[in-house]
Parts: structure tokens; sequence; C-alpha cells
């Protein structure tokens, strides 16, 4: 069986040998070479055509972001990105989600991290998942998010880049106001940052329903993603708090670490986070949201599952099947970065419609109607 070819790209030597020792003891994996920075990794990418490169984002000369731009126009592959913890670091890797990368790992203790190890099983699932995504990445490089907003939102179309905080917004005025017994939840996960910014963008800022998201990411980057979704989209998009009241025209995205749910009090809906066990690897859990959400009487529900790995969704939106009336939007296999999630739903015979990505916005405002 031929081996996933793999180029790490760090500029720590230290970084380089100890990620390629991790890689290299899996047998399905060779890493075929070594860069120090983003320039010696796009002049070894032409020369080796590698399967999957690692890609830290702070290095020298060409950083990991101007690399990844640079191979995502010209050579498109399947890219994991080295991130830190930090707030920068979170900004960085929401760009680089942006910009195309599959998917990224964090760095346990800084940009020279002795505990790397922590952190060597989810690294080799990364690029493994990476090796089987080389059409889609290829796809996903020539087609842009859609950005197709209302007038009211046309001055936020030309937002700034990810590493500078949210503009003030306050110039633009949203629509929201108390739910109006509707509501849309929605689960993703690999692919699902650039995936929710061709969604989101696309929906009017008087959408009559709030949306529940829960995208599989750790604590520290969702805050960075709703701030940067919250730049780019007519809606109102925010890191929901335990207790806030959901609200229509908004968008409300799980924290990571902490499980989801909508709960009803005198007739409102409203956000309850917990950190119970993970679901299946994950916290937060689709399932968990889509359950809570089973439970509600007199809501008008709607769910959609996107882009990621596994089957996290599939039991909680046959529990909303099963509790009543729910319509649920799949995306297509054809615009899947990783077609699982959505696959495992539509396996299952609980998809009411199956549309590629750039449809799933306007499938669902007509529904709304």
């Amino acid at each position: 069986m031929r081996k996933i070819r793999v180029l790490v790209t760090d500029d720590s030597a230290f970084m380089r040998k100890v990620i390629s020792d991790i890689l290299q003891a899996d047998p399905e994996i060779e890493v075929i070479d070594r860069a120090r920075n983003g320039l010696e990794c796009l002049e070894k990418a032409r020369q080796l055509n590698p399967d999957v490169i690692t890609l830290d984002i702070e290095m020298p000369v060409m950083n990991g972001l101007e690399a990844l731009e640079q191979v995502m126009k010209h050579q498109p592959v399947p890219v994991v990105m080295l991130s830190s913890l930090t707030r920068e670091g979170a900004d960085a890797t929401i760009r680089a989600l942006e910009l195309g990368a599959f998917d990224f790992v964090t760095k346990p203790s800084g940009p020279i991290s002795l505990d790397i190890h922590k952190v060597g099983d989810r690294l080799v699932e990364r690029v493994k998942a990476a090796s089987l995504a080389q059409k889609a990445i290829k796809r996903a490089s020539t087609t842009e998010p859609r950005t197709v907003l209302p007038p009211s939102a046309a001055v936020k179309a030309a937002a700034p880049p990810a590493m500078t905080s949210p503009p003030n917004l306050e110039a633009v005025p949203r629509k929201s106001g108390v739910n109006t017994g509707k509501l849309v939840v929605l689960g993703t996960s690999t692919g699902g940052p650039k995936a929710l910014q061709t969604v989101l963008t696309a929906l009017p800022a008087d959408l009559p329903a709030p949306i529940a998201i829960v995208q599989h990411m750790p604590a520290g980057f969702t805050k960075s993603l709703a701030q940067r979704l919250d730049s780019l989209c007519a809606i109102r998009v925010t890191e929901v708090t335990d207790g806030e009241w959901l609200e229509a025209g908004t968008a409300y995205i799980a924290p990571g670490g902490y499980h989801f749910e909508v709960q009803q009090v005198n007739g409102r809906l409203q956000a309850r986070l917990h950190q119970q066990e993970p679901r299946g690897g994950h916290r937060p859990s689709v399932d968990v949201l889509f359950e809570s959400v089973s439970r509600l009487t007199k809501v008008d529900k709607w769910a959609i599952i996107m882009t990621g790995m596994g089957n996290d969704g599939t039991k909680g939106l046959k529990k909303m099947k099963d509790a009543g009336i729910v319509t649920s939007i799949v995306e297509d296999e054809s615009t899947c970065v990783v077609y699982g999630m959505p696959r495992t739903a539509i396996q299952a015979g609980l998809a009411d419609h199956v549309v590629p990505l750039n449809a799933i916005a306007d499938t669902l405002c007509k529904l709304l109607h």
C-alpha cells in the first residue's frame, strides 16, 4: 500500500524532528522532507508533490499564512496547520481555515512544545484524514466563500483580514428580537469554518429565527471564529454564553469545551452550557444540541448538517424526527471537505433536502418563509 507522503514545515529543528518522528511512527505515513520556513516549503512542495503538508504559522522569511495562500493558489494540497493556543494564534488559525487549510492541531505549550507528543494521535489522525480530501481541497481552492449580502450589510462586505480586531458595527443596524417560535440548529466539523462563512454570509439580517451552531473546535478558537464571522455577516454572530436568550437574526456558536443545549423558559428559548462527558469524543457535540431541541414544544425546527468527520448529529437528528416535525438540510457530497457527518445522516434516511454548500442558505430562507 502506498504511504501518505508528508512535507513537514517548522522553523525549529527540534520541532521538525519530533513531528517527523511522530508521523513516521505510523506505518501508513512517510515524511518525504522537512522545510524551515514558508518559502522553503513552497520550493520543496513544487519539487516533491507531497500528499499532505504540515505547516507552522509563526516562521521567519515567509510565515505559514503566506505560504498557505500560495499553496492554495498554485498547488492545492491538503494542509494541516500547527497553531499556538494564544489569542493571536487563534485568530491566525481561523484565517488559515478561511484560506483553505484542511484542519489544525494546537501545540500544547507554545512554538517549541517539548510535550508535542500529547497531541501526536490527533496529528496523525488529521494527516490521514487530510490525505483523503485532496479532491475536495483542490475544488475548494477554486471556489471562494459566497458573500451575497443584502444592502444593509454592504458596508461590511469589504471586511479586514482576520488578524485584526472586528470593526465597530454600531453604524450597521441589525434586526434582531425575541424568538418567534422558530429555531435553526446546525452541526459541522472538519471544513466547517469556511463552510459556515459561505452559509452565514448569505443570510439576511432579518432572518426570522435564531441559529444554534456546534462547530467542533477546541476552547479558545470558537470566540475568534464567531468574531470573524460577525465582521462579515448581516446577521449577528456570537459565541453563546450560558443563560443567554436566543433571538431571531443571530447565530450562536457553542464555545469549545462546552456542550450547548437549548431549553424553554416561560415560552422563550435559552442557552444552557455544561461540561458533561464528551459525546463520541466531542464537546461540544451536535448530538447533544439536537437532542435538547427534540424536547422543545411549540417550536418550528430546521436542522442542518454540513461537512465533517464521523457521525455526530445523526442520532440527535433521529431523536428530533421521532419527537415531531423537523425539516433537515444536509450538505451534498460534491461540496463536502469531509463527507462523514452528512453521509451518515443521508444513509439513515434523515435528509429532507440534500443540497450543495452554496445552496444551503437559499434553501433555508425558502423553508423559513
